[in-house]
């Protein structure tokens, strides 16, 4: 069933071809269900189509693995001017290519009439830097000088592969993005492509490179077979016929909710598995529905990361002068640009693994909350993360600046004390977040997803980041041990994510104006404005208590 609902445990299975030559009795005496051959309907379609670049979107154990194994053998089997080649197996797991290579093998004496050996090997990966690794791994040579091999972790050298490459349970493996981006150099030396898969997931590269097929961007050909549409075409038959089971209507019945039954209320679990809906995920926050539907592509999301390796040990004035000059050029117009309407910030600090991340936005007269900026900042000294920071400060201080709320955990707890500071307890938050401050925050945050009450950067990472949120035990947060790659290669901990809840947080600070006090520069002081400048508001009529019990 390609369309529409899974079927539920307690309805009939899809119609096979023995139930339409005799509705709702025995097969017929003598039935041969491989009559047509050993492949199903869409394992032969699979086969049959031989286009450079294809995707096989599946249901479990709908076989196309199998189908493929079949191919590579004839390919493998044929003469260079019949169009044999070379097939690079690269599965999720030694096991898998193990289990690919035998059947392949078997296929080679059965239908290619060769008796191969299953050799094992090791395969020499040549990484970016020059240096090799060496991978474990099997195959089968044929007379006609090509081979299968499979290999049994992903090579970073694919680039350096020639033939087809099979990339099995490909939204499974470590990095498939990266693994499909190697595999397109293949095709200027006439290779090709074949991916298998199950679903892992809404955000997973693997269903992103569906999307993208479909929306044009990609010239993969997809094919789809779920759970529903193998049984349509003879699954339970062949499944009696491996198990020596007689194949009965009653017996159809109960094998096929059997299997539906076994994932319990896990629903997503099931129709992602069985019928190719890609899932959520497990406690989810956040749907991506709702993420892409508060993105807007004019946003900006502004990116720092340091010019040069040994950045942090360029003398101070030249590291000021270098973050200054990327502020003006990136991070000031859209200052500027920001309406005369209450403004805020929000702040997660990271400074080695993790990045620092200040979305900067306002409050619509409609109470939308918009973000135009994200300030991201990778690798930053501490200095420069400072320096920043009180830039963006100082410009919104002239403004209806409603505050901030950084995160003071760990290393940030020392710049989020000194931006108190600098503009005030009443203006400045520092925050360790615990569940009870997560649970009056968390969940409006997520309704403000769902009513579209708030306005993000159209960004790939963003919307990553906050697809990492997730109910545990009934509040909305972080997972601790998420450490998920970048666009940019970096790794990542829901940074965006954290930043955005505070700052939606610190929209709802009461907004007090005051009027601007000249401050003095000089001393230790100077050093602290990123622009040298000399005025900041002075704020004073709430006392740190009263600040402290509010939040």
């Amino acid at each position: 069933m390609s369309a529409g609902a899974p079927i539920a445990e307690d309805d009939a299975p899809p119609l096979s071809a023995v139930d339409l030559i005799a509705p709702g009795a025995l097969p017929p005496e003598g039935f041969d269900p491989l009559a047509k051959g050993v492949l199903m309907a869409h394992q032969r379609d699979w086969v049959e189509d031989q286009s450079p670049l294809k995707i096989a979107v599946k249901g479990r154990r709908t076989g196309f693995t199998f189908a493929e194994a079949l191919d590579s053998t004839l390919i493998a089997a044929a003469k260079r001017s019949a169009g044999g080649d070379t097939t690079w197996y690269i599965g999720d797991t030694k096991d898998k290519g193990l289990e690919f290579i035998a059947v392949c093998a078997r296929f080679a004496q059965t239908v290619a009439k060769e008796l191969l050996t299953i050799e094992e090997f090791l395969f020499e990966d040549t990484l970016d830097d020059g240096s090799s690794r060496t991978i474990n791994a099997y195959r089968i040579r044929f007379a006609s000088g090509f081979q299968i091999a499979a290999l049994s972790s992903r090579p970073a050298n694919i680039r350096g592969l020639q033939g087809r490459v099979v990339i099995d349970e490909a939204a499974f493996h470590p990095n498939v993005r990266a693994v499909i981006d190697a595999c397109n150099a293949l095709l200027i030396w006439g290779g090709v492509i074949r991916i298998i898969s199950t679903h892992n997931g809404k955000t997973n590269p693997f269903a992103e490179l569906i999307e993208e097929t479909l929306s044009g961007k990609y010239d993969y050909v997809i094919h789809r077979a779920t759970f529903d549409d193998a049984v349509a075409n003879g699954l339970y038959e062949r499944v009696c016929l491996m198990r020596g089971w007689k194949a009965t209507p009653t017996g159809k019945d109960e094998w096929y909710r059997r299997v539906r039954r076994s994932y319990g209320t896990r629903t997503e679990a099931m129709r992602e598995e069985l019928d190719a809906v890609p899932r959520e995920g497990e406690g989810v926050a956040l749907p991506l529905a709702w993420i892409e539907a508060c993105s807007n592509a004019a946003f900006k999301v502004a990116r720092w990361t340091p010019p040069t390796e040994d950045f942090v040990d360029w003398p101070e004035r030249l590291r000021r002068e270098e973050m200054q000059t990327w502020l003006e050029r990136e991070v000031d117009p859209a200052l500027e640009a920001l309406p005369d309407l209450p403004t805020a910030i929000g702040e997660d600090f990271g400074m080695r693994v993790d990045r620092s991340s200040i979305p900067v936005g306002y409050v619509d007269q409609d109470l939308t909350r918009r973000v135009p900026l994200i300030v991201e900042l990778r690798q930053c000294p501490y200095d420069q993360q400072k320096q920043a920071l009180f830039h963006i400060c100082d410009r919104l201080n002239r403004r209806r600046f409603l505050g901030g709320i950084l995160d003071a955990n760990g290393n940030g707890m020392a710049l989020a004390q000194e931006a108190r500071q600098r503009f005030g307890p009443e203006l400045i938050v520092e925050l360790i977040a615990n569940d009870a401050w997560l649970r009056e925050h968390a969940t409006p945050f997520r309704s403000a997803f769902e009513d579209r009450t708030i306005e993000i950067p159209a960004d790939l990472d963003v919307r990553n980041d906050l697809r990492e949120l997730r109910s545990i035990n009934g509040v909305i947060k972080v997972p601790s041990n998420v450490r998920k790659e970048g666009t940019d290669g970096g790794k990542r901990h829901a940074d965006s994510a954290v930043s955005l809840l505070n700052f939606y947080a610190a929209t709802f600070r009461d907004e007090i104006r005051y009027g601007y006090q000249a401050v003095p520069r000089g001393g230790d002081d100077a050093g602290d404005d990123s622009d040298g400048g000399g005025t900041f508001t002075e704020r004073g009529a709430r006392s740190v208590s009263e600040i402290r019990g509010a939040w």
